[in-house]
């Protein structure tokens, strides 16, 4: 039995709003997907640097736990999850392989390939697609969708309307908050934006070593009155402090501690597989074994070299003295870096220049069985302009695609 049919506006043709489009096409509905680009998903190319790390692997539970409001999203991902969109993909003949932390990647290592699956498959499910068009405002007559207004001026009717237009991160491919503003004038509330996945600024009381990445590091970011430890991963330095998967996985603390005007430290354990006594036992042996060597050679071996100068130099060490002239005192100084490499956090990068927005318009004016507006009937919101966000590891993107089927089937199916 066929459904009634709606007409149904998505706006944002970002993951979230193309599945959105997709879905509601599959349950044969008429569906105009409008994008204010030239072209579609400009955010998703640049998702795992280039990559497109669509989604994880790993089991529900675990999967909501990397949002700090992980239980809203427990519909959306019971209707359509990581493995129903690996599926998705799988079918229409595009591979994908497993990485570590169970990170999912198409084969190709190309984020263009998910985006032309996307293009296909809603140029293959007859999808109006209006580009370089912008959506001003929305018409509510008695709490219900009748039109939207665009920036020409013309006015299109809508019996409901997905809005799926991102967050402020990233604005130079077209997230420019139009749609949270469209929410919040009808309305909704809106939770503070602020920057996600972003990296972060230190004080700049030492040499940074710019373009340097460390592996197999550990960081300890604490304020006054707690502390965030990384896992074990990668970290770079930049011209204006550090970045990288442990830098912005820990970055939505680090942001609202600063916020809080608290004093933020980070502290880098290069060594997190050893104890401090075992460093230091480590520290007595390669000394030992290398006396007449100067104390630069031998710190090669559990750092890069041009990390070892930073370190030497803030420690006050000269960089020719040999290991056998090295006092306990300071083997105890170098121990204690080793473990700790301190570094004062000043700031971050503006939410503009963030992978994406924490924040946005708020779960309580939303259902999370439709992703429909409690306060607008015939609204529905999809993606990261909901005040959702989670670390790295490809939850945000499933997320946007989840909460995007979610949203177009509840706008192809609703009464």
């Amino acid at each position: 039995m066929q459904n009634k049919s709606h007409s149904i506006i998505v706006v944002g043709a970002g993951p979230a709003g193309i599945m959105a489009a997709i879905r509601a096409r599959q349950l044969h509905q008429s569906v105009t997907l409008i994008e204010t680009n030239a072209s579609a998903a400009a955010k998703l190319l640049l998702s795992g640097k280039g990559r497109c790390n669509l989604t994880n692997a790993c089991g529900l539970d675990e999967f909501l736990a990397h949002f700090p409001n992980g239980a809203f999203l427990r519909d959306a991902f019971k209707k359509f999850f990581n493995q129903d969109l690996m599926a998705f993909f799988e079918k229409r003949g595009l591979k994908l392989k497993v990485e570590r932390q169970q990170r999912v990647f198409p084969s190709t290592d190309r984020s263009s390939s998910i985006r032309d699956v996307l293009l296909r498959e809603l140029a293959q499910q007859g999808v109006n697609i209006m580009y370089k068009t912008c959506v001003r405002d929305i018409v509510i007559e008695n709490n219900e969708i009748r039109a939207i207004r665009l920036d020409n001026k013309q006015q299109m009717a809508v019996e409901r309307l997905i809005l799926a237009t991102g967050g402020v991160s990233y604005a130079f491919t077209g997230s420019t908050g139009d749609g949270i503003r469209i929410a919040q004038a009808c309305g909704h509330r809106v939770t503070d934006l602020r920057p996600g996945l972003v990296p972060l600024v230190v004080k700049k009381d030492f040499a940074l070593p710019q373009g340097l990445t460390l592996r197999n590091v550990r960081i300890c970011f604490s304020c006054e009155k707690e502390s965030v430890i990384s896992d074990t991963g990668e970290m770079v330095f930049t011209h204006f402090g550090i970045s990288g998967p442990l830098v912005f996985t820990a970055s939505g603390h680090v942001v609202d501690w600063l916020r809080e005007k608290q004093r933020v430290t980070a502290a880098i354990d290069f060594k997190p597989g050893l104890s401090r006594d075992q460093l230091d036992n480590r520290l007595q042996r390669d000394f030992k074994e290398q006396a007449r060597k100067n104390i630069r050679t031998a710190l090669k071996g559990l750092m890069p070299l041009r990390m070892v100068d930073v370190f030497i130099a803030r420690l006050n060490i000269k960089p020719d003295i040999k290991c056998n002239q090295v006092t306990s005192a300071a083997r105890s100084s170098i121990l204690a870096m080793l473990k700790g490499f301190p570094m004062v956090v000043t700031g971050s990068l503006d939410i503009e220049e963030a992978m994406v927005t924490r924040g946005g318009v708020s779960l309580k004016d939303i259902c999370p069985r439709t992703m429909g507006s409690r306060i607008v009937k015939g609204l529905y919101f999809a993606g990261e302009m909901i005040d959702i966000d989670a670390d790295t590891g490809g939850f945000n993107l499933q997320a946007a695609f989840s909460t995007g089927y979610l949203a177009g089937e509840s706008a192809a199916l609703q009464p």
